[in-house]
């Protein structure tokens, strides 16, 4: 498949970035996994080498380092320290089984990205907020897992807001809502939950900074100042002058100004947070990418994800400078 999304099964409406095979509600993980292409293992060899161009050469080991392989195509996916510890396919799902079966919570996607390098499932919390005229904002949990060395495992509240569904990372606090192991570290998926006190507090910080950037109406001169804020750059070399983003800044203020989706809402019009959706939107519908698995990508775990979490910490600002 061309797309970087390799593999992706979901429930209910067909998600934002458009890719995956759709399943009825409340299945067994084992359908999950098979469904969302995680129904694999990643093994482990001996990195070897050859000493020479020749076939009858002699072979050695580099006994510091490891190659990770699926077990179904026995493709190659990294390699690695022989200290990194992996997380298999089978223990991201395996994660929410506990949760869905005693906690209420519902896996809404799961898939493999990369050819199986990068690994994740969603599930909604059910916990959810509306905001004025009738703005509805759901809560997730997001479990995400790499073996190429690009991603600790990561446990990462987020949020969809359902009349688009832009995505947002929950951030409270220096943790920022996130429990990651690094790979060093041994996946103990108990002490995460632990960790994230799967509970109702982290929502409850979340879904009061939504409601008081709702209620923080902004200026004009405030709404260009935000946007230019977040789409200048700094180049490569410190003598030059500070870049602007111009197409980005021309989008995102299009958004703002009535054409996003939402955005005509009492809670977004002329508000700090219709500011953060206007961002979020940018980056999970227009921004360019070479197909939906990498928009997909970089909103959740790259470059979208930093520019939205900057846009939400400098609506929160906005907002504390007004109290």
């Amino acid at each position: 498949m061309s797309h970087l999304v390799q593999t992706m099964a979901y429930v209910g409406a067909t998600p934002w970035h458009g890719l995956g095979n759709r399943l009825a509600e409340h299945q067994p993980l084992e359908v999950w996994a098979e469904a969302a292409g995680m129904n694999w293992r990643i093994e482990e060899t001996d990195v070897m080498f050859r000493v020479g161009t020749h076939d009858l050469d002699p072979i050695k080991s580099f006994p510091e380092q490891k190659v990770l392989y699926r077990s179904d195509s026995k493709k190659p996916l990294s390699t690695v320290s022989k200290k990194y510890q992996v997380v298999q396919p089978a223990e991201i799902l395996e994660f929410y089984r506990d949760l869905v079966q005693m906690g209420g919570y519902q896996l809404e996607t799961a898939g493999v990205l990369k050819e199986g390098r990068k690994l994740w499932a969603l599930a909604r919390t059910g916990q959810s907020t509306t905001l004025k005229g009738g703005d509805e904002v759901r809560g997730y949990l997001l479990l995400a897992t790499a073996c190429d060395g690009t991603l600790a495992t990561t446990a990462q509240f987020t949020s969809v807001r359902v009349v688009c569904n832009n995505t947002l990372q929950i951030a409270l606090g220096r943790n920022r809502g996130a429990v990651k192991v690094p790979h060093r570290s041994q996946f103990d998926p108990r002490a995460v939950k632990e960790e994230l006190g799967i509970a109702i507090s982290s929502w409850d910080g979340f879904m009061a900074n939504m409601h008081q950037l709702a209620d923080r109406k902004v200026s004009q001169a405030e709404t260009e100042r935000f946007f230019q804020r977040l789409f200048t750059y700094s180049t490569a070399k410190p003598s030059d002058n500070p870049k602007m983003n111009e197409r980005g800044l021309k989008a995102v203020l299009n958004l703002f100004e009535g054409n996003g989706r939402g955005a005509t809402l009492e809670s977004a019009a002329g508000t700090a947070w219709g500011l953060v959706n206007s961002v979020t939107e940018y980056v999970d519908h227009q921004q360019r990418a070479r197909n939906p698995g990498n928009r997909l990508d970089s909103a959740w775990f790259g470059a979208g994800a930093i520019l939205k979490q900057r846009a939400w910490d400098a609506a929160l600002e906005l907002a504390t400078d007004a109290a």
